[in-house]
């Protein structure tokens, strides 16, 4: 080979291996833009909402709902912890290429800050536990709520909460397995801020045999006079 064709071969080389890295840039630029503005992968880090979702199923929440459309009751949500919901441990970061790869969104996250339950009332809501047969009262309506897991039930805690403004109450599906509002309701009532939300819910991708949408159950969210939003006497 002479010396001319030596330098062709090691610039065809040279061009092949920055198109490569021009690609994996613009993919993982790509990827971490829609992972900022658009859809996140998360991990499903608990038993509090099964058996709608169970633990270590990925999910896909949307950015795009909740920022055009606010956060609506009955949405399965993904927020970020508004103070002491989550010990040290359970808030740990993973580290080194797992952790590179999440922040770029090839992976789900798992960071450990992120929390998932159902809004149950959003702001001027009045929410209370319980009526006289074990149901969560929304604006004067007792709640059926079909899609709790079974065996689960309401009165752990009592409380008598009106959503204050630009904030959510929240509850897993799994009420007896679910540290949520009830159990913070020194901390503004529970309520978690609306600026908290990450997304909505709207997949689940894995494992394949749980694969479905999550839409906003019609029972008992469609109940119009849940919207009267009566106010705590």
């Amino acid at each position: 080979m002479t010396a001319q064709q030596t330098t062709s071969a090691g610039g065809a080389v040279w061009r092949f291996v920055k198109e490569i890295v021009i690609i994996l840039v613009v993919a993982l630029g790509l990827s971490f833009l829609v992972r900022t503005f658009i859809v996140q992968a998360f991990y499903v880090p608990s038993q509090s909402m099964e058996n709608t979702l169970m633990p270590n199923d990925r999910i896909l929440a949307s950015k795009l709902n909740t920022r055009f459309g606010g956060v609506k009751r009955g949405e399965i949500v993904v927020f970020r912890d508004p103070g002491d919901w989550l010990d040290e441990v359970q808030k740990q970061s993973p580290g080194g290429i797992a952790g590179a790869l999440e922040w770029v969104g090839l992976l789900p996250s798992n960071t450990g800050d992120d929390l998932v339950k159902r809004v149950i009332g959003i702001e001027g809501d009045h929410v209370r536990c319980c009526s006289t047969d074990g149901r969560i009262v929304l604006n004067g309506v007792p709640l059926d709520e079909p899609y709790l897991k079974p065996g689960s039930t309401n009165d752990d805690v009592r409380f008598d909460v009106t959503v204050p403004q630009g904030r959510i109450f929240v509850m897993g599906d799994n009420r007896n397995q679910s540290a949520d509002s009830r159990y913070h309701l020194n901390d503004n009532q529970g309520t978690v801020p609306v600026g908290n939300v990450v997304g909505r819910v709207v997949l689940t991708v894995w494992p394949f045999s749980a694969f479905g949408t999550h839409p906003i159950p019609q029972v008992p969210f469609d109940d119009p006079r849940v919207d009267q939003q009566e106010t705590q006497n």
